[in-house]
């Protein structure tokens, strides 16, 4: 049955809701009453009130962890007044893509790497952990210096080694007598490979499309 816009506009202001709130768990209810349209018998058994269960969803994980960021961020500022520039003791480190500047300071241990705990920022990956704290080791020094990083490009792999030699450089401004040790193991050498580039005409750097003879 059609309706006129002016039956319709009728039907409508004869419509009210009435709502309610809890305070426990935000319950709102929305009930019907004086209908004007004509409904089927089989919807008289439909419900006529509407309930809506809303819960107050605890803090974001996310949120929690720029909470952290924040923190560390003052932290790293109040240990490094005037920023990484202007510290003395700091080494440069690089490896594939990634470069990583490294600053030591007396403390009891503690990676920071771009204002996160370096298990966190190295996804706990012990391989990448323990190339941070190599040259530290070999000179038994895990426990006496906090290392603070800024790391970009590259991959973690590529950044973790990155830190590796940085920190070994910066261990060479605390004493001179730390170069032969460092050298020993190699900590000092910069491992210059890289990716190969891919070639015109080829699938990768060496890698060449299919040979067909006919």
């Amino acid at each position: 049955m059609a309706l006129s816009v002016s039956n319709l506009a009728s039907s409508l202001s004869s419509l009210s809701f009435s709502s309610q709130v809890s305070q426990g768990q935000n319950i709102v209810s929305f009930t019907r009453v004086n209908s004007v349209f004509p409904f089927p018998a089989k919807s008289a058994r439909r419900r006529a009130s509407l309930s809506i269960t809303a819960t107050v969803a605890a803090p974001s994980e996310a949120a929690e962890e720029v909470e952290d960021t924040m923190e560390l961020k003052k932290y790293v500022k109040s240990r490094l007044p005037g920023g990484f520039a202007a510290q003395k003791i700091i080494g440069t480190g690089r490896r594939k893509c990634a470069i990583a500047r490294v600053v030591l300071q007396e403390g009891t241990g503690k990676v920071i790497i771009n204002y996160r705990d370096a298990k966190e920022y190295l996804q706990g990956n012990p391989l990448w952990l323990q190339y941070v704290k190599v040259p530290l080791v070999t000179l038994g020094y895990e426990n006496s210096y906090d290392v603070f990083v800024k790391a970009h490009g590259g991959g973690l792999s590529g950044q973790a080694q990155a830190i590796t030699l940085g920190v070994a450089r910066a261990l060479l401004k605390v004493s001179a007598d730390h170069r032969s040790p460092l050298k020993k193991e190699g900590l000092l050498t910069r491992d210059a490979r890289v990716v190969e580039r891919k070639k015109v005409g080829l699938k990768k750097a060496r890698k060449a499309p299919q040979f067909s003879k006919r």
